[in-house]
């Protein structure tokens, strides 16, 4: 019988220490620092990362915000930390409604504004 591959819940559970660390070390907070921000206890903090306990969809939240990261980042289902915009900004809004083609053309005019300027820009 062939091996099926892990459930996306699955891969969520044993993504999430490991990008737990990944975000703290990006925000270069230890533990303790973590635990202020969000509002909860160190060693919850602590059993996130071993992979002992799993955050509930609000310490999930409180954590993300925390580290200004996405939900999604910390559970595996994006390697961008910063994640999507909000469901709440025109920015995003607004590509929502456009076709593949507008979207693609946003996408390249997006990354070019995104682009480090140089000496002379803006």
């Amino acid at each position: 019988m062939p091996k099926s591959s892990p459930s996306p819940a699955r891969r969520s559970a044993v993504a999430f220490p490991e990008r737990l660390k990944s975000a703290r070390a990006l925000r270069d907070m230890n533990q303790d620092q973590l635990a202020e921000r969000s509002g909860l206890e160190a060693s919850a903090i602590s059993h996130f990362e071993t992979g002992t306990r799993l955050p509930s969809f609000e310490n999930l939240k409180r954590v993300a915000d925390a580290l200004r990261v996405s939900a999604d980042y910390l559970m595996g289902r994006t390697n961008s930390p910063e994640g999507l915009a909000a469901p709440d900004d025109p920015l995003y809004r607004g590509f929502q409604r456009l076709n593949d083609s507008d979207r693609d053309l946003a996408r390249s005019l997006i990354e070019k504004l995104a682009q480090p300027k140089g000496k002379g820009g803006r």
